[in-house]
């Protein structure tokens, strides 16, 4: 039997996903291939995104959605993969139900003593903050890195791994409640997102002889131009998400008279380009800073499939802290 959550029409989530028990027969692997049970798989913005039709690929339907998740390999006829290892998925990986086949180049093996939670969370947040960061190439001496939704997935993935990497970073986030949580997670600078705390960082750049020259906007509107405003001539701002909705119209002056470069960044393009051992590389540095106990992501809640309609409801919540998190039987 294989539980799992499908879309038949793009909607509102909690209204189009259908939870089926298929009595499936397991059909035989070829070579390359394996069998994974699914253990972990968390809801993000791109699931729903992709459930409403709204992201920026649109699945052939039905189709079961889940972004990325843990499994453990239960059969195999792959050299590279061994029965009870655990993997992620490098595509998208139809994380939303209990087993599935997948190719050996789709897959990539990860040490089981790491919890299967935080697992499922590896391959969307960290590898976007770990390559946003990696984006200006080497920083400039006193150079410092700004991001707004601080409070995020990929913006607490940006705190741990700048701390680690030794990167002055200043945050900026809407929940005042969220500072003292970013403050224990590394962070040294933390401002609310509006007028005064953008002039409050001002300041604190100056003071520290700082040099903004990186910015990750992943809110939009005037958000996003808070952080260009604070941007040195000649820096870089990425956008990689659109939480309010509202576009970034850009000022001449910025492009003009500072040369500040505006781009976007998609992970899923990124690794459509690179080659697999880079790939690799990403993910296995990533590992080794998960293992040393200096990048953790936050749950809010679990639930099963069975409640998946309740998951969903809690993910839309102003209330949630962190992600909500599909586990498996």
């Amino acid at each position: 039997m294989n539980e799992r959550l499908i879309i038949r029409a793009f909607g509102a989530p909690t209204e189009v996903g259908e939870r089926i028990v298929e009595d499936v027969e397991r059909l035989p692997l070829a070579v390359g291939e394996v069998r994974v049970k699914i253990l972990a798989s968390p809801i993000n913005p791109a699931d729903t995104n992709w459930m409403e039709g709204t992201y920026g690929v649109k699945p052939i339907l039905p189709e079961t959605p889940g972004s990325e998740a843990c499994a453990e390999v239960i059969e195999s006829r792959s050299l590279l993969h061994a029965v009870g290892s655990r993997v992620i998925f490098l595509g998208y990986a139809h994380g939303w139900q209990g087993e599935r086949i997948a190719r050996e180049e789709e897959i990539f093996s990860i040490p089981s003593t790491l919890a299967a939670e935080q697992l499922a969370m590896l391959k969307v947040n960290p590898a976007t903050a770990w390559l946003m960061l990696q984006s200006f190439g080497t920083l400039p001496k006193n150079g410092a890195v700004l991001q707004n939704a601080a409070n995020s997935g990929v913006g607490q993935c940006v705190a741990q791994i700048a701390r680690a990497l030794g990167i002055p970073c200043v945050h900026f986030l809407r929940r005042k409640e969220d500072h003292e949580w970013l403050l224990g997670l590394g962070a040294e600078a933390v401002f609310s997102d509006d007028a005064d705390g953008q002039e409050q960082a001002r300041c604190y750049l100056r003071e520290k002889g700082l040099h903004a020259v990186l910015a990750f906007n992943a809110v939009g509107g005037e958000s996003a131009l808070r952080l260009l405003d604070l941007l040195a001539p000649e820096g870089l701002h990425l956008t990689y998400g659109a939480m309010s909705r509202r576009p970034l119209t850009v000022p001449n002056k910025f492009l003009i008279f500072q040369n500040i470069r505006v781009q976007g960044f998609w992970l899923t393009s990124w690794m459509k380009g690179a080659a697999a051992e880079e790939v690799r590389d990403v993910y296995s540095q990533l590992l080794a800073l998960m293992e040393a106990g200096m990048l953790e992501q936050r749950v809010d809640s679990r639930y099963r499939l069975s409640d998946a309609t309740a998951a969903l409801e809690r993910n839309a919540t102003e209330e949630r802290r962190g992600k909500v998190m599909f586990l498996m039987d």
